[in-house]
């Protein structure tokens, strides 16, 4: 029979037998030991380098600064590779001895600083140099302000390890972070709108951009590098494509600003808008201080008692209903005024036009023809006499004759497309004796139905 009980006990003695091994295990869950974990492998693996950082940063702000202090003013005399306690006394003076003290017993039991015995000297060991060679890295591109001296010391770590052959996923992972971060942050500040966000990161965008450049030739010799792995070939993939992301949205910046510029509004005639006025204002640290001198006295506070309420109150609603019971219904209906529909004298011409035509194609009057007259006439008879403009007019209507799509429709120039006539031209000239028109195309206007005996067209 199983203990419950005993299983528990068993169980809790295991648990506690798992932390008093492993301190780290308290921070994990039941069950999840901290060695199965990858990235804590990394960092168990590089405990030495985190046990520098721990010595020099530990502590309060101060007590960081004069570490630092320390260990930079040691490290940065190229001329020894020794220091004896005195030199040490000589070269940091302005300290306080007491706190020189407790400095380098700290150094020295993180093994920043190594005690030489037997020659009773300080060595810089190589950890301390490797520590301060990436925080004078660091600090080194510290001096630009913001996103400028991120990208800067993201990439000379990746050129670096590059041209040593040890770039590794991590770094190229932290580069492409960076960059999708900045991609997000200028899509947010192209869809706000607002003017200055848009020019603020569009400047910033510019800055990327020389980064991204330099990063280019990085990315070209990492992806030629046969030695590199598939996880970093795919991590290198990953950031030309977010440079490319990046690099393409020159002209959401200029649509955006473009669209500003068209919606901005400008101060009557003075030549000043207010993205001029916004700016103006941006640069007074203290607003308030423009008022100074602006009001000759104090503003003197009005306050409206219930009694003026109420009399405000009585006087606008009289006022509504005076309104209200004044002369209603609609008013008197008025005549429209007449007008005249003069039709357009090329209208008239037209209308015109057409009835003689439909008298031609009846052997009526135009020309005069006998019951057994030619059902074919010159274009220039049918034309003439006229004006230049008319005969013109005239001349541009005939192609329309015989147009079934024209024919088709209402109107006049539908009239004159369903008239039984045919319009032939040919390339040649006539002379004609006319005041108003020298030559004219020779072409003729025939009837179409098939003629009877007796002259007329068939019906």
């Amino acid at each position: 029979m199983i203990d419950p009980q005993a299983g528990a006990a068993h169980a809790a003695d295991a648990s506690t037998t798992a932390q008093e091994l492993d301190p780290l295990q308290v921070h994990f869950q039941d069950g999840i030991a901290p060695d199965e974990i990858e990235q804590v492998f990394h960092l168990k693996r590089a405990q030495p380098m985190l046990s520098a950082f721990t010595a020099l940063f530990h502590g309060t702000q101060d007590g960081v600064l004069v570490r630092l202090l320390v260990l930079r003013e040691l490290a940065g005399d190229a001329s020894t590779s020794a220091f004896s306690r005195a030199d040490i006394n000589q070269k940091l003076a302005y300290l306080v001895p007491e706190s020189l003290e407790t400095v380098l017993n700290r150094l020295r039991g993180h093994g920043l600083l190594a005690w030489d015995a037997p020659a009773a000297v300080y060595r810089i060991t190589p950890l301390a140099r490797n520590v301060l060679s990436a925080l004078e890295t660091l600090l080194a591109l510290g001096k630009p302000e913001g996103d400028e001296a991120e990208m800067g010391f993201l990439l000379s770590q990746v050129a670096g390890a590059q041209a040593v052959g040890g770039v590794t996923v991590d770094q190229l992972k932290h580069l492409l972070g960076r960059l999708v971060e900045l991609t997000e942050e200028f899509r947010d500040a192209i869809a706000s709108g607002s003017e200055f966000r848009l020019r603020t990161s569009q400047a910033k965008w510019h800055m990327a951009c020389d980064w991204v450049e330099k990063g280019s030739v990085i990315l070209r010799a990492i992806t030629s590098d046969e030695r590199a792995d598939a996880a970093t070939h795919r991590a290198a993939q990953a950031i030309g494509r977010a440079q490319s992301a990046l690099l393409n949205m020159q002209g959401m910046f200029s649509r955006a600003l473009n669209q500003i510029e068209r919606q901005r509004v400008h101060l009557g005639q003075s030549g000043l808008s207010t993205t001029d006025v916004k700016r103006w204002l941006l640069a007074h640290d203290d607003l308030a201080s423009l008022a100074a001198g602006a009001i000759d006295r104090p503003v003197t506070p009005l306050f409206g008692t219930p009694a003026e309420m109420i009399d405000v109150a009585e006087t606008e609603l009289l006022a509504e209903r005076i309104i209200s019971t004044g002369p209603k219904g609609l008013p008197s209906g008025q005549d429209a005024p007449l007008t005249i529909n003069d039709n357009p004298a090329m209208q008239l011409e037209l209308n015109d036009w057409i009835n003689k035509l439909a008298d031609f194609a009846n052997l009526g009057n135009f020309p005069e023809f006998s019951s057994v007259g030619p059902r074919r006439v010159q274009l220039h008879e049918s034309l003439l006499p006229a004006t230049f403009a008319l005969a013109s007019y005239r001349a541009s209507l005939l192609p329309l004759l015989g147009d079934a799509s024209e024919a088709s429709l209402q109107g006049a120039t539908a009239e004159l497309a369903r008239l039984p006539l045919t319009f032939v031209s040919l390339d040649e000239m006539v002379q004609l004796n006319d005041p108003e028109v020298a030559a004219m195309s020779v072409a003729t206007l025939s009837l179409n139905a098939d003629p009877t005996p007796d002259g007329q067209p068939a019906p």
